[in-house]
């Protein structure tokens, strides 16, 4: 993107773009937070962290641009995984409704264990692949564009809320009587 124009094409149009970066920041974090389909959920919190690696490119710096690529590349394997998790309960319950799911965690221990993983490298948990890009940032952010920092840690809040409430639906509670007819 950033060698296609001119740099005072991309200092006229930051303005606008760092607004649709941080504006999809939030939408997307408040529509994967209102999600039951889990694919949903995870398609809308993706929509919120590519919004958010936008807006490293916008700061025109290079740790900005860096933190980016390494987020794009963490996103890539997150979510990939986090889709093939989805589609494993999908095949084998026929639902991807948050809501057709509780106690994950006592009837499927090794795949709760990797959806959580997976969750918290999505959300940028201190410690999995997806920290170091959005603390890099943030940083970026601080330094080239501090007006953006709030509204896009509320889109960055919404969107690991929506990760958490996913958890906590799906693998604590009480289990329910759609695993019984499982085969």
């Amino acid at each position: 993107m950033l060698p296609l124009f001119s740099i005072h094409t991309h200092l006229y149009f930051r303005p606008l773009a760092l607004l649709i970066c941080v504006l999809g920041t939030i939408y997307g974090g408040l529509s994967a937070l209102r999600q039951i389909d889990m694919k949903r959920q995870i398609a809308f919190s993706s929509v919120s962290h590519m919004s958010f690696a936008s807006i490293g490119i916008f700061t025109f710096t290079e740790a900005g641009v860096k933190g980016s690529v390494y987020l794009m590349l963490s996103h890539g394997l997150t979510s990939a995984a986090l889709f093939y998790l989805v589609g494993v309960l999908s095949e084998r319950y026929h639902t991807r409704s948050i809501l057709a799911f509780s106690g994950l965690l006592s009837a499927m221990p090794v795949f709760s264990f990797f959806l959580i993983l997976m969750s918290l490298a999505n959300v940028g948990f201190p410690g999995t692949s997806g920290f170091l890009p959005e603390l890099i940032i943030l940083v970026s952010v601080i330094s080239s564009a501090p007006s953006t920092l709030l509204p896009v840690l509320l889109g960055m809040l919404f969107t690991t809320a929506s990760s958490l409430v996913l958890l906590l639906r799906i693998l604590f509670g009480h289990l329910k009587g759609l695993y019984s007819n499982s085969s």
